[in-house]
C-alpha cells in the first residue's frame, strides 16, 4: 500500500534521510534550509544537534563520517562560503559513511544579503551536486545520494531553491533501511591531509571524477521529454516547471544531477531539435558549462533576467509570448516594510546608538532591521561576524578623519558565537578599542528562535551547559564588561555615554528576551488628550505606534501594543500611559 504525504522540500530532505539511514545530523539554521534539520531531529533513531557555524557542522559531519555513519549537513547558501574550508578538502580524503550536504539556494534574496548558485561549490571542489525540482525528486534523490557518495568515496551535494524548500507537494513515503556503521581503520594516506598524501589524494579525485561522468551519462535523475523539435529547453530545479506550463511543446532535458553534466546525452539531445536553449536562475552556471562541453546554445529572443527568481510569465516573455496574469496588481497601496516587532529588546539600544550619533556596524539577524527608517541605525551589514571586524577597520581609519565618530557594532548572541568570537579576539589582541554591543535575546530569532551556546538549548532538548557570555568575553581579555537591561531607556543611555567616552575596548551586553520567545503581554499603553504631537514616540519605529494626522497626535493600536514601556519612558508630556481596559 502507497503512503503519500504532503512535504515540503525540506521535509522530504530529512525524510530521505532518515529512509536513507543516516544517524548523525549537524546544521546551522538559515532560512531557506533550516526546517530541513528541525524535521529529521524528529525522527527515530538519530542524533541531531544545531551547531556554532557551518564549517563546525560540516567537520562534525565529517567526523561522524569517517567514523563510519551516513551524515546529514545541511544549510543556507552563504553557510556553504562559511564550510568551504573543510569542505573543498573532505573532497579528496573523501568518506566513510555516506555524507551529503544541503545547500538552499536563495534567489530573490528573499532572506539573505546576496544570490550565489553553490553549483559553483559543486563544480571548484568537483563533488557530484543533485538538483530536485520538486519534493517527490527531493526525497528520492536524497537517497541515492548516500549511494552516490559511499560508491564513489565523495561527499555530495543536494541543491535546492527557495521554492523546492519551501513548496509542498506529494511524496511517497517509505520506511527506514538500517545501514550498518562502517568499521573505521586508520588510514593516514586518506584522512591525513598534509601535502605528500594531498598529492596522492589528488590523483584519486582525478580518477574518481572520470568516473563520475561516465556514471552521469546513465543517471535516472535526468530525464528526456521529446516533444516539438523546434525548440529543445536545458533546465534543472524549480526552473523546470516554470518551462513546462510557458512552453508546453517545447523539448525538455532536465537535469537531476548538475555536476558532472553528462555529456554525450546533453549532445545527443542538441541533435534532436533545431534550436537549443538553456533556462536558469540568477546564474550563468548551466549555460556556461553545457556551452564548455562545445554544445551550441542560442539565445532566448528576449533576455532573461540576471538577477532574482524565475515566473511562468518571465520565461514566456522571453521566448516572444504575452504574459498571462490572471489579475493586475493594486497600484496606490502603501509599501509595509518589515519593522523589530512590538516589544523588541533591540529597539532602546538602536534609538540611542543614533542618538549618540555613533557609526554602527551590524551584523545578520532580525537586529538588521534597525537599518530602516525611523531608526536608521546601522551603516553596515555585511556577513556574520563581520561586525566586530569591520568596526575595528573604522576605528583604525577614523581617529585620522576631520569629524571622527564612536563606532558601535552590533550583533546577536547566536552570531556571536558563529563568528564574533575571532573577530572580538582580533580586536583585543591587536589592542583595537571602540565598543561591541553584544543583543542578547535568548535565542537564534530570525530563523525561527532555535538554541545556541548562549542560550543552553540543544536541538534535541538534550541536556547541556549555558555558556556564560560575560565569562566567555572576559577570558578573551576584555576589562571593560556591563550588562544592561534594554528597556531601561536611562540605563541603556548612561551605558552608551560611558562605553563611547572609554578609549579602551567596551562590552555591553544587553540581555531579554525575545518577544515571540516569552509570548507575554502586559496592559497596553495608550496616548491621552495631552500629546503635544512632538514624534519622539514614531521615532522608535514600533508597529503599534502611529500618527493621527487630523488629530495631530500619536495613537496606539491596543491589539498590537505588548505594553513593554518603552515609548512612555520617551513621553516628556506622560501623555502615554496604561490602558484601564485591561
Amino acid at each position: 500500500m502507497r503512503y503519500m504525504e504532503l512535504l515540503s522540500g525540506n521535509e522530504a530532505i530529512a525524510q530521505g534521510a532518515w529512509e536513507a539511514g543516516v544517524r548523525i545530523g549537524v546544521a546551522y539554521p538559515g532560512t531557506p534550509s533550516t526546517e530541513t534539520m528541525e524535521c529529521f531531529a524528529t525522527k527515530e533513531g538519530v542524533y541531531a544537534e544545531w551547531c556554532p557555524n557551518e564549517k563546525v557542522a560540516l567537520e562534525v559531519g565529517l567526523g561522524a563520517s569517517a567514523a563510519g555513519a551516513r551524515v546529514l549537513a545541511t544549510m543556507k547558501h552563504v553557510g556553504v562560503n562559511v564550510a568551504a574550508d573543510p569542505l573543498f578538502t573532505a573532497a579528496y580524503t573523501g568518506v566513510g559513511g555516506g555524507l551529503v550536504i544541503l545547500a538552499a539556494d536563495d534567489p530573490g534574496m528573499h532572506s539573505s544579503q546576496n544570490e550565489q548558485d553553490s553549483r559553483f561549490y559543486a563544480l571548484a571542489a568537483r563533488i557530484p551536486i543533485f538538483e530536485p525540482s520538486d519534493s517527490a525528486e527531493a526525497l528520492r534523490f536524497t537517497k541515492e545520494a548516500y549511494d552516490l557518495s559511499e560508491r564513489f568515496d565523495v561527499p555530495v551535494m543536494i541543491r535546492s531553491t527557495v521554492r523546492i524548500s519551501h513548496a509542498k507537494t506529494l511524496v511517497e513515503v517509505g520506511k527506514r533501511t538500517e545501514v550498518s556503521l562502517k568499521e573505521y581503520t586508520k588510514d593516514p594516506a586518506k584522512w591525513v591531509m598534509m601535502p605528500a598524501f594531498a598529492k596522492l589524494r589528488r590523483s584519486v579525485q582525478d580518477a574518481r571524477v572520470a568516473s563520475l561522468k561516465e556514471a552521469a551519462e546513465s543517471c535516472s535523475c535526468n530525464e528526456v521529454m521529446m516533444k516539438d523539435s523546434a525548440q529543445g529547453i536545458i533546465c534543472s530545479g524549480a526552473a523546470y516547471h516554470y518551462v513546462v506550463e510557458a512552453l508546453p511543446h517545447a523539448s525538455v532535458f532536465k537535469l537531476g544531477i548538475t555536476w558532472p553534466l553528462p555529456a554525450q546525452a546533453l549532445k545527443d539531445f542538441e541533435g534532436a531539435v533545431d534550436k537549443l536553449y538553456v533556462v536558469e536562475e540568477a546564474s550563468d552556471y548551466l549555460s556556461a558549462q553545457v556551452k564548455a562541453l562545445g554544445i551550441q546554445v542560442a539565445d532566448t529572443p528576449k533576455t532573461l533576467p540576471l538577477a532574482g527568481e524565475l515566473t511562468p510569465d518571465i520565461v514566456r516573455q522571453a521566448f516572444g509570448g504575452k504574459p498571462r496574469q490572471a489579475f493586475e496588481p493594486f497600484e496606490g497601496l502603501p509599501n509595509r516594510p518589515p519593522a523589530l516587532c512590538p516589544g523588541c529588546p533591540h529597539r532602546l539600544v538602536f534609538k540611542e546608538l543614533t542618538r549618540a550619533r555613533a557609526l554602527i556596524t551590524g551584523d545578520i539577524g532580525c537586529y538588521t532591521l534597525g537599518a530602516l527608517a525611523p531608526l536608521s541605525a546601522m551603516d553596515t551589514c555585511v556577513d556574520m561576524g563581520a561586525s566586530i571586524s569591520m568596526a575595528h577597520g573604522f576605528e583604525l581609519v577614523m581617529g585620522e578623519t576631520e569629524k571622527p565618530q564612536p563606532v558601535v557594532a552590533v550583533i546577536g548572541d547566536s552570531t556571536f558565537a558563529h563568528s564574533g568570537l575571532t573577530s572580538l579576539m582580533n580586536t583585543v589582541y591587536n589592542q583595537g578599542g571602540g565598543t561591541v554591543a553584544i543583543l542578547d535575546n535568548r535565542t537564534t530569532a530570525m530563523t525561527g528562535r532555535q538554541g545556541n551556546p548562549f542560550n543552553g538549548e540543544t536541538l534535541q532538548e538534550r541536556p547541556t551547559r549555558e555558556l556564560d557570555l560575560e565569562t566567555v568575553v572576559a577570558a578573551l581579555g576584555v576589562t571593560d564588561i556591563k550588562t544592561i537591561d534594554p528597556f531601561n531607556m536611562k540605563a541603556v543611555r548612561q551605558a552608551i555615554k560611558e562605553a563611547l567616552a572609554n578609549k579602551d575596548l567596551s562590552v555591553l551586553i544587553f540581555r531579554a528576551p525575545c518577544i515571540l520567545l516569552e509570548k507575554t503581554r502586559d496592559v497596553p499603553v495608550f496616548v491621552d488628550e495631552t500629546c503635544t504631537d512632538c514624534g519622539v514616540c514614531t521615532s522608535l519605529g514600533c508597529p503599534a505606534i502611529s500618527r493621527d494626522v487630523l488629530a495631530q497626535r500619536a495613537v496606539i493600536d491596543e491589539a498590537l501594543c505588548v505594553g513593554c514601556g518603552q515609548c512612555e519612558q520617551y513621553c516628556a508630556s506622560s501623555s502615554i500611559r496604561k490602558s484601564g481596559s485591561w
